[in-house]
């Protein structure tokens, strides 16, 4: 459907005009009619599939611009997110002259402070500094009337779903609110349940949850030769712009440092870089300066490029629906794309449950062989060499080549200049930090203790490593959580806390055995 279809505010069209849309995607042909109706509304949808004018136009539409107060809040995990978000708005609102600011962590709250004093109608915020604001009262929730949660599966696993319910507490009863998510865990049901009031689902996931445009290949390789790895495939697949994920900062560092040495456009961005600096890569990267973005989760969450080829899960991730946000980075806006997961032997049971979960198919393959990445190369020299005679870009260089063809024979004069032209990219020089891999776990029942006493601790023989290994993995849970909350890497906090934790149950142990020891002595 077109938009000029919709019965939409002239000055709403004529900005949709410049912006170059003209047909409406699923979701908004979906959202609209409901939301400027005044219903609440749940969108069930992947990223990249408009939702930001979908639920930009009803709101803009409501906006009343002779009030100077916030009348929209819109929510988002990250500040690159918020910034895209607000952009959006922002054009789309140019024309009714709506005034659109930002707010976000990791940037000077004065200046945030004088942005807000400028009287905008419109607030995109983190959940974080939005509630500093509020606590100055440089924002009054009072006067909001509309809410949208964006990305709000990724506001639940980063661990903001407290300051989700304490905002959604403080804004108006008489209020609409519109909830953006990928996926619609239990959690974040209950809190559409509790603060949305007859809310209308509108879904335009297919019966998979990704995309059917993209291509999802895995490569089942050892930790050690996933460089290797992954080298051979960006030599196969030549991508225009790439996403590489890695599970830890260090990861990224490693990799992406890795890749600039072999010859690749590479650059990282994790949580532990300034603000100044990711700015600088993102724009880098939409200017193509950079082909290999290499992130973490946490750090893409938000980041929309247009034109991104492929997706390179490096590392495996930990759950289905981070799987379904990554390869979503690709096959926007109708255009193909290719992910490709790489996973460990020890991996492959995990592969097995996204692929079951997504209800995607996951195609496998090996690692592409030298000889292939070699031959695919020749055949693009091959093909530039063609480019080059049909555009006749040789001019100049004919009495060369005539002296060179007088003195050998065509077939060698050919094959060498594409030896000279060849660029073979360098195998892998630099060897990364393992990290830990990603195991299925295993449900069931505990096996019955084959000790005397039936004592909680009794247990066959080496139930103490069993208990060891439940106490890391325990302990990895807990760190994914509170790296989300700390925008920082879970595998540091696990390497950091664990051993403090033996060693402070190691001195537990010893001290109970003193006391144990002496009672015994004393009898």
């Amino acid at each position: 459907m077109k938009f000029n279809e919709l019965d939409l505010p002239l000055e709403l069209l004529e900005s949709i005009e410049k912006m170059g849309f003209e047909e409406a995607t699923p979701i908004q042909e979906k959202v609209l009619p409901v939301a400027r109706e005044g219903h609440d509304v749940i969108g069930q949808a992947q990223t990249g599939t408009g939702k930001t004018t979908a639920f930009g136009l009803p709101m803009l539409e409501k906006i009343d611009t002779d009030n100077p107060n916030v009348q929209a809040l819109v929510l988002a995990p990250t500040r690159e997110l918020a910034v895209q978000v607000a952009d959006e708005l922002t054009r789309l609102g140019r024309n009714k002259k709506v005034k659109t600011v930002a707010v976000y962590g990791g940037a000077d709250i004065g200046k945030q402070i004088r942005e807000l004093k400028s009287r905008p109608q419109i607030v995109v915020a983190t959940p974080g500094r939005y509630m500093d604001h509020t606590r100055r009262k440089t924002i009054r929730p009072a006067s909001i009337e509309t809410i949208v949660l964006d990305e709000a599966d990724e506001m639940l696993s980063m661990g903001f779903v407290e300051d989700i319910e304490t905002i959604l507490e403080e804004v108006p009863d008489e209020r609409q609110t519109l909830l953006f998510s990928a996926t619609m865990p239990t959690r974040l049901r209950k809190v559409a349940d509790r603060f949305m009031r007859d809310p209308q689902t509108v879904s335009v996931k297919a019966k998979t949850m990704t995309v059917s445009n993209i291509e999802q290949y895995a490569i089942k390789v050892p930790e050690k030769h996933k460089l290797l790895a992954l080298s051979r495939l960006i030599e196969l697949e030549d991508p225009e712009l790439a996403i590489i994920f890695g599970r830890t900062k260090r990861r990224v560092d490693e990799l992406s440092e890795a890749l600039e040495q072999q010859g690749f456009a590479a650059a990282g961005i994790h949580g532990d870089l300034k603000q100044a600096q990711r700015t600088n890569v993102l724009r880098r990267f939409k200017q193509g300066a950079v082909k290999f973005l290499v992130a973490t989760d946490v750090a893409a969450r938000g980041i929309d490029v247009s034109g991104v080829t492929h997706v390179f899960n490096f590392d495996i991730p930990q759950e289905a629906e981070s799987y379904v946000h990554r390869i979503g980075r690709t096959g926007r806006a109708g255009q193909s794309g290719k992910a490709f997961t790489f996973a460990a032997p020890v991996e492959m049971s995990h592969l097995e449950m996204i692929q079951r979960e997504t209800k995607g198919k996951i195609r496998l393959m090996d690692v592409p062989s030298k000889e292939q990445a070699s031959h695919i190369r020749q055949q693009r020299l091959a093909e530039e060499l063609v480019s080059i005679i049909e555009k006749k870009e040789y001019e100049g260089l004919e009495s060369t080549a005539s002296e060179l063809l007088e003195q050998h024979d065509p077939v060698t004069v050919v094959a060498a200049a594409l030896a000279s032209l060849q660029n073979e990219t360098k195998e892998p020089m630099k060897t990364l930090t393992g990290e830990r891999p990603v195991v299925q776990k295993k449900r069931g029942k505990p096996a019955p203790s084959k000790g005397k006493g039936g004592g909680r601790f009794n247990g066959p023989r080496g139930s103490g490593q069993k208990n060891r290994a439940a106490v890391v993995a325990a302990s990895e849970e807990v760190a994914v959580a509170i790296a989300a909350n700390l925008n920082v890497e879970a595998e540091d906090i696990v390497n950091h806390y664990t051993l403090r934790a033996y060693s402070f149950l190691t001195t537990v142990g010893l001290f109970f055995v003193t006391l144990l020891n002496g009672l015994f002595l004393s009898h």
